[in-house]
């Protein structure tokens, strides 16, 4: 599947930013503080686009864009399959472009989708603005919330993702989560094989976005639909067990606790859900 990323993407939209702060209060620190550069998180609003209609903006950490706009378009049911994408170009806009405040600048990700693709996303079109961590954001009725569980097979290996394997994959994450290490306030999806073996580790400031960009990493590389399971840095939300069914993900297992709705959407698809992963304990929430 062709890409395309402008070449000043990454050098115009850092994911991470340095901003001069004062700090106070701090061990060894004198009572008036001393000045001290900060290294934040950025945030910047992703405006995703299908065969020239847009369709959602999303705030998203600027890093992995198209692994995000093709994870996007399969977890939310735009996509059946990677192939229906024909291509993912991705560009820097200035803020007056963009028409958001000065020093604001976006990203807009053009996809290019099958017909049949386009023609489904017509007949359901909505307007959709995303803000962090938000799973539902642009609903403007009950109706229009798709709550309706996506049944999984039962694949053989799923017993082996017991708690030792958790938690063997969660060990590997914290090296690899480098953003967060320097500015903290980053979520984290990654990719376990089912012996706990971590694979790939995807980051963003939302954790919905970081696992489509985990989603999208893998289809992009063909790995979509192979044994393994999910490993995420935040609670068991159902629209995160729901994303993982929407594309053939049988097992999560997450750091913090999930709500109930999101057991009973793992109840339903059957997916396999891990909370409150903090070794040495885990709690198994649907076998």
């Amino acid at each position: 599947m062709p890409t395309n990323a402008a070449p000043d993407l990454a050098a115009l939209l850092p994911p991470l930013v340095r901003l001069p702060v004062h700090v106070q209060g701090e061990a060894g620190l004198p009572p008036e503080g001393i000045e001290r550069e900060d290294v934040l998180a950025a945030e910047v609003p992703v405006a995703l686009v299908f065969n020239g209609i847009s369709h959602a903006v999303m705030m998203a950490t600027p890093q992995d864009i198209e692994d995000f706009a093709l994870g996007f378009a399969l977890s939310e049911g735009i996509l059946d399959a990677v192939g229906d994408c024909r291509g993912i170009e991705a560009e820097a806009v200035d803020a007056t472009a963009a028409g958001l405040p000065e020093g604001m600048p976006g990203i807009e990700v053009r996809l290019e989708i099958s017909t049949r693709a386009f023609e489904r996303l017509k007949g359901r079109r909505r307007s959709l603005a995303g803000r962090t961590g938000c799973g539902v954001c642009g609903v403007e009725s009950f109706a229009a919330l798709d709550l309706t569980p996506v049944p999984l097979p039962t694949p053989g290996w799923l017993a082996q993702v017991d708690l030792p394997t958790v938690l063997r994959g969660f060990g590997q994450m914290p090296p690899r989560q480098r953003l967060n290490a320097e500015a903290g306030a980053i979520h984290a999806a990654a990719w376990a094989t089912p012996d706990g073996t971590v694979s790939d580790v995807l980051e963003d400031v939302g954790r919905h976005n970081a696992l489509d960009k985990l989603i999208g990493r893998l289809a992009r590389e063909g790995r979509l639909g192979t044994p393994g399971f999910v490993l995420l840095s935040s609670r068991g939300s159902h629209e995160l067990v729901r994303k993982c069914a929407r594309v053939g993900i049988p097992a999560m297992a997450t750091i913090s606790a999930p709500t109930a709705m999101g057991v009973q959407m793992a109840k339903a698809s059957g997916v396999r859900l891990w909370g409150l992963c903090r070794a040495p304990r885990g709690v198994l929430y649907t076998p």
